[in-house]
């Protein structure tokens, strides 16, 4: 990748550092303290094992091609169909002058490769790239390649050029000598800088050429691997320093047919991710359709997983589809003999890793230029299941092949795809009378949720199953949902004797092709920036210690607020009609009521602009059936205990209703899903974005053209849900919030303590620590993260950034201000 012009080069890849000068004490140390902090006196605190943070990869986002993987022709193989996306052709991506067609027929490169294109003379064709265009940097290098063949020798023409025809390197002719498929190659090398670039390939006469694999990859990847990565985006994710990475996915792994690939032309398109097809020359590895809606190469493929591992010194977890579909699809193989395929798949797979080069799969490692074991040494088996009988059946064949050839391999099994429920239950009590080695746990709350939950792993079983977090976040990228996360990590490394891995997720996200938010590092074609989550990340990761030094703190708590806030009305793919909403007071005074007699909907608005909402026979009707999250809002109530009630059809669409209220300024909100999942499951969920927090689920339908009648009673936290005069649930979202969250931990090597501070409230923390007598310097490395908690960094502005500076007045005790919304490290030499 070229040498990225950013705004503030390396800026979001390494802490900013003040001149180390010391700063005083604070003045606030005669003040009352707000918090106390105390190191239990000679308490041994758990071990915190190097991968205790890590990182999870998925190509969600545009994250590998596009991404990090540095290709930088999009469908270079013309692999593209509407099976992948219904926008999709062979062409997509390309422009053509000329006579050009894509073909699949008995002269195509190979099996797995099977559609190239037909370009009669004189004729050309352009790729785009991604975002805007390819990006190149003056004076950088970049290799082009293409597999042709023709019926003669005929001359190729390559250029780089902007979209007015302005050329950015001088262009090369390859010529092509035969009527079998053959590589040619050759460089280009920019004379200018752009983010807007064209690739073209031209031919002359009126030859007949096939092509493809068309490609052009910058020289500058990533440690200057051949098939390499993206150099900016590989070096924010090294400056982690994670443990483990993840890959190559969640959803991505699980769903999808299970089948292997078919040579024949049938092959189904949305195959699972299965590792077999991503390994090898690239132009022998299957495409596939992405269950995120696009294509994936497999350029980035199970080989250079394995070697970023590596290169950036973090262990390799591969996952592997249990053959139980998740991720709300939920099906299961009665299929034994696949099973008994992807069971053999998975130890080929340790083999491929860990196996020696006169093994069948070690042989192929070493071949494509590997001959050292990559030294695997944990896998998981499937993602988010929520078939719990199904997985759990799968799993133990799995771990049972797995454990007998290989004993000393880490087997991970999950919880589902949520922190709490029938789901997370039932497996989680088949792991720990199993006696499962590591429990992968999945979730996506609210900021309130992880201040609420610190002390999550507190009262778990510490000689049970061990914990893996495999993928969690706070469900936006503004600094304080950075805060609630960073006070929520303070729990887990309290608790490191039981949790021994966590990953924020997901990882990566193109900015003009989201499929999920919030990610932790952002990127278009030529720049990328680290959110406010990428920045807290790495201040734990690059400080973790190796012990944690117990300790206990003392102070304020935040209690929980009534529930009030506009009422809304959403539908997901679905089309439905609400009529006779009501707003009430429990004595019966009407606070809002719309039956929509007078035609209008004057008193509701759009939250997103989504949907088609019209009033059709008095009655509020939402019609697309293809939009998701369609809410529309209306009166802000602002008293504590009222009644909201209104009646629901369904008229056509996948799902059911979703009814929402405390809906705030913020975004946050509450809604009542009935029919949900595909019409299989109803919940109650909490957030902020198309990700949410699940308060409670039990299953459910909604039956098209019944009318229901519903009501959500709220009385301060506590709301009951009643459907056509029945209790369907109840929850009270009553729980505390910590704000403030602090956890000692002890660098043995470095002879230092780290004390971690958090304080995610609108005022500063007064804290007095006590180290227990310890003795220590008087002064102390402090790296800060501060600043308005909804502020976010973005493209044009990174105004979130640590900042270190050398502070005065540490001793066995000591008290300091901690900011209003606020990271704090403290790095403390020990005596």
């Amino acid at each position: 990748m070229p040498r990225i012009p950013t705004r503030l080069a390396g800026v979001a890849a390494v802490l900013v550092s003040l001149p180390l000068a010391v700063a005083p004490p604070v003045s606030a140390a005669a003040v009352e303290p707000d918090y106390t902090v105390t190191v239990k006196p000679g308490a041994t605190g758990a071990a915190i094992p190097k991968s205790m943070y890590g990182v999870f990869f998925e190509d969600i986002n545009y994250a590998a091609d596009g991404g990090l993987y540095a290709e930088l022709v999009r469908n270079r193989s013309f692999e593209f169909l509407p099976a992948d996306n219904r926008s999709y052709t062979g062409l997509t991506g390309w422009t053509v002058n000329g006579t050009a067609t894509t073909v699949n027929d008995d002269q195509r490169l190979n099996e797995r490769n099977r559609t190239y294109l037909r370009l009669t003379g004189p004729a050309g064709i352009t790729n785009s790239g991604y975002n805007t265009g390819l990006a190149v940097e003056k004076g950088e290098r970049y290799d082009f390649s293409v597999w042709a063949r023709a019926d003669a020798g005929v001359p190729l023409k390559v250029s780089l050029h902007t979209t007015d025809g302005t050329a950015l390197a001088a262009p090369i002719t390859v010529t092509v000598k035969s009527d079998t498929w053959t590589k040619y190659t050759g460089t280009l090398r920019a004379t200018a800088t752009s983010d807007a670039a064209r690739l073209s390939v031209q031919t002359a006469g009126t030859g007949t050429v096939r092509l493809d694999e068309i490609s052009l990859f910058p020289q500058d990847t990533y440690k200057g691997r051949d098939n390499g990565l993206r150099r900016d985006l590989a070096e924010k994710v090294a400056a982690l320093k994670p443990g483990f990475v993840r890959f190559p996915g969640g959803c991505l792994v699980n769903t999808g047919s299970h089948y292997p690939y078919d040579a024949a032309n049938n092959y189904p398109r949305a195959r699972s991710y299965q590792w077999k097809d991503t390994v090898g020359p690239v132009e022998t590895r299957a495409t596939n359709a992405n269950f995120w809606g696009y294509n994936q190469s497999y350029g980035l493929g199970y080989y250079e997983y394995f070697q970023f591992s590596e290169d950036i010194g973090a262990m390799p977890l591969p996952v592997v589809p249990a053959m139980v579909v998740g991720c709300g699809q939920n099906r299961a193989t009665d299929d034994e003999a696949l099973l008994q395929k992807h069971i053999q798949d998975t130890l080929d797979l340790i083999e491929f890793a860990n196996g020696p080069v006169t093994s069948t799969w070690g042989k192929l490692r070493a071949e494509m230029g590997h001959p050292k074991p990559f030294g695997l040494t944990h896998l998981g088996v499937g993602n988010e299941e929520n078939l719990p009988e199904e997985y759990w059946a799968a799993f133990l064949k799995f771990e049972a092949a797995i454990k007998a050839k290989y004993p000393s391999i880490t087997v991970i099994s999950n919880s589902g795809p949520d922190d709490q429920g029938a789901t997370f239950d039932n497996l989680w009590a088949k792991n720990r009378a199993h006696g499962s080695d590591m429990v992968d746990e999945h979730y996506y709350n609210s900021p309130s949720w992880f201040l609420q939950n610190n002390a999550r792993y507190d009262s778990y079983d510490r000689n049970g199953p061990k914990v893996f977090l495999g993928e969690y976040a706070s469900l936006d990228n503004k600094l304080f949902n950075s805060l609630a996360e960073a006070a929520y990590m303070t729990g887990l490394e309290r608790n490191a004797d039981v949790v021994k891995m966590a990953s924020y997720a997901p990882l990566l996200a193109n900015i003009d092709n989201v499929q999920w938010r919030p990610d932790m590092i952002w990127f278009d074609n030529d720049e990328s920036w680290g959110s406010t989550s990428y920045l807290v990340q790495k201040l734990f990761m690059n400080n973790v210690g190796d012990r944690v030094v117990p300790s206990t703190a003392t102070g304020n708590v935040l209690q929980p607020k009534p529930i009030t806030g506009a009422i809304g009305l959403s539908t997901w793919r679905t089309a439905a009609v609400y009529d006779d909403v009501k707003v009430t007071r429990p004595d019966g005074t009407v606070l809002f009521s719309d039956d929509f007699n007078d035609g209008n909907a004057d008193g509701w608005t759009p939250v997103q602009p989504r949907g088609t909402w019209t009033v059709t026979n008095n009655a509020y009707a939402q019609t697309d059936t293809a939009s998701e999250d369609t809410m529309v809002k209306a009166a802000t109530i602002g008293e504590t205990d009222y009644d909201y009630t209104l009646k629901a059809t369904k008229t056509a669409g996948a799902e059911g209703f979703l009814v929402a209220f405390g809906i705030q300024e913020t975004g946050q909100f509450y809604w009542w899903n009935l029919g949900g999942w595909n019409n299989t499951q109803g919940a109650v969920e909490k957030g902020i974005t198309s990700a949410k927090e699940q308060i409670l689920t039990k299953p459910n339908t909604v039956t098209t053209g019944q009318t229901y009648d519903l009501k959500i009673q709220v009385r301060g936290t506590k709301v009951t849900l009643i459907l056509d005069g029945s209790e369907w649930a109840s929850f009270d979202d009553n729980k505390v919030s910590e704000p403030f969250a602090q956890v000692i931990t002890e660098d043995t090597k470095a002879g230092e303590l780290i004390v971690k501070v958090v304080n995610a409230q609108d005022t500063a923390a007064v804290t007095k620590i006590d180290l227990a007598g310890r003795k220590v310097a008087r002064t102390a490395r402090m790296t800060v993260i501060t600043g308005d908690p909804g502020e976010q960094n973005t493209r044009s502005a990174e105004p979130i950034q640590p900042v270190t500076s050398t502070v005065s007045g540490i001793g066995s005790t000591f008290t300091r201000e901690f900011p209003a919304n606020s990271v704090t490290f403290l790095r403390i030499k020990t005596r």
